[in-house]
């Protein structure tokens, strides 16, 4: 579960290789986060795996692990920008502001999905199902769904009704039906289509 490189001309990357990944690229409400990670070999935390794959335990046990033991930049991107970016944008954005929060600045970054982010102080290479294939993206995905998911279960305690604390901002029928009762906050994501009657509200 590993990615091999080598730099320009086919001889070796200058400094470490960095895994980035965001979570809540889907969801009605929140800002999307993302993780790098630089990983340290002589210290891999055991069970690293894509977060989606993971039970919430395991997450929370591996992003204490991880963060004790590798290098760690995380980013957001805010609904407002969101909007103005559309969210394809915004999670490379995020993803840009997790690298750039690095302790050490890698010499490549691994960028789970299709597209990299610009103005990366790295060469970047895109990877399709990176954090299946990549532990350092495995490891950055675990981040980012962790602390997004603790944001929105502080969200749903000031904006209780939609059910944030367990739909982490997802378009479950529970949070359907507090859009429908109590309409909708500043934390949602409003340029969605299925949210857009209720922009005026805002």
């Amino acid at each position: 579960m590993e990615i091999r490189l080598s730099g320009a001309g086919g001889g070796p990357i200058c400094g470490p290789i960095c895994g980035v990944d965001e979570a809540g690229r889907g969801p009605w409400a929140g800002p999307v986060v993302a993780a790098a990670a630089i990983l340290d070999p002589a210290r891999l935390p055991s069970g690293i795996d894509d977060s989606k794959a993971l039970s919430e335990a395991k997450r929370e046990a591996l992003f204490a692990a991880i963060r004790a033991n590798a290098l760690v930049g995380v980013g957001a991107a805010s609904v407002a920008e969101i909007s103005q970016f559309n969210i394809l944008q915004a999670s490379l954005l995020a993803m840009r502001r997790a690298v750039l929060a690095l302790p050490q600045q890698p010499g490549h970054a691994l960028i789970d999905g299709k597209h990299c982010p610009r103005d990366l102080p790295c060469p970047a290479t895109a990877v399709v199902d990176g954090d299946a294939k990549c532990l350092s993206i495995a490891a950055a995905s675990i981040i980012a769904k962790v602390i997004r998911d603790r944001l929105m279960q502080r969200l749903d305690g000031r904006y209780p009704g939609y059910g944030w604390g367990s739909n982490k901002g997802y378009g479950t029928a529970i949070h359907r039906e507090g859009l429908e009762r109590l309409g909708a906050t500043r934390h949602h994501r409003l340029d969605f289509a299925p949210l857009r009657r209720f922009a005026h509200q805002i």
